[in-house]
């Protein structure tokens, strides 16, 4: 188990008063078995009326109005986690459920249908070309076949940061080689529902305690992906991890439109507009912040 902080600043700037509308926030992670929320704040520059719900995906969401007018609005979120490892289970493979393509259970796959059904068109089948490459055996176990595109995604591709919002259609990043955590991630999530694996875009942070990983600094995006007796799994096509305990999921979505940390309305002209994110995620000690 690792005692994590995790600071999330968002500052929105413009170049005269504006009005706001509702803000929704993704900043919080459900408590589950692999993540417990020790203490959790959020401060905001400007009052307003705050409400905490669960959107369909069962994601943890806040809805933030904020009240009056100003040239500026800062959203600041603080956490300290318990952040419980799980590590990879390797499947057996004379199991028939780990052969790809892969076999859901009837009652599983009632529940995952959404999750399967690619979101992206590909009328050129750039998408099964590019997948012919890296299936080696159709019988091979998912886990290692899982595995291997997640590093052959991390190795094939360049990392580029990029800083205006949105994300690639995967038949874009195929053609330019390269992208951000969530081009990689949403590339990984939509190959692998044309193969008939339920996959969801995943958001949240990422721990790098040497400050190496890719995507350290800002919010992160992974693939999940769920397997017969696994359930949801993560594989980080970014940096090549799975199941790392350095991913901290904050809410996994069929589309990266519904995953965007915080998203809202301004009413009037803002002249010109300007958005700075924060993101640092720190080890602490349990005792020191207990106290």
């Amino acid at each position: 188990m690792a005692r994590l902080g995790i600071l999330h600043e968002t500052r929105y700037a413009y170049g005269r008063p504006v009005g706001f509308g509702a803000h929704r926030l993704l900043i919080r992670p459900r408590d589950s078995h692999a993540i417990r929320i020790v203490e959790a704040s959020l401060q905001t520059s400007l009052p307003g009326d705050t409400r905490w719900t669960y959107d369909a995906a069962g994601n943890c969401v806040c809805w933030f109005t904020p009240r009056g007018q100003a040239d500026s609005l800062t959203i600041t979120s603080r956490l300290v986690i318990d952040r419980f490892p799980a590590p990879l289970t390797t499947l057996r493979v004379d199991d028939p459920h780990t052969a790809s393509p892969i076999v859901y259970a009837r009652e599983d796959r009632a529940v995952l249908n959404p999750f399967i059904i690619p979101a992206t068109e590909d009328e050129d089948r750039v998408l099964p070309r590019w997948l012919r490459g890296h299936m080696e055996r159709p019988d091979e176990p998912a886990i290692d076949f899982l595995l291997r595109l997640n590093r052959a995604i991390h190795d094939q591709f360049d990392y580029l940061a990029r800083e205006a919002a949105g994300v690639q259609s995967p038949v874009e990043t195929i053609a330019v080689g390269s992208g951000t955590c969530r081009d990689f991630a949403w590339l990984m999530v939509e190959a692998l529902r044309r193969l008939g694996y339920a996959a969801v875009f995943a958001t949240g942070y990422i721990y790098s305690p040497g400050g190496g990983a890719r995507g350290a600094g800002a919010t992160h995006a992974w693939c999940e992906v769920f397997l017969p007796d696994l359930g949801w799994t993560e594989f980080d096509p970014t940096n090549g991890l799975a199941e790392s305990p350095d991913l901290i999921r904050v809410a996994a979505t069929r589309t990266p439109g519904e995953a965007r940390p915080v998203s809202g309305t301004i009413i009037g002209d803002p002249g010109e507009a300007h958005l700075s994110v924060r993101v640092e995620v720190s080890r602490l000690d349990p005792i020191s912040a207990a106290a």
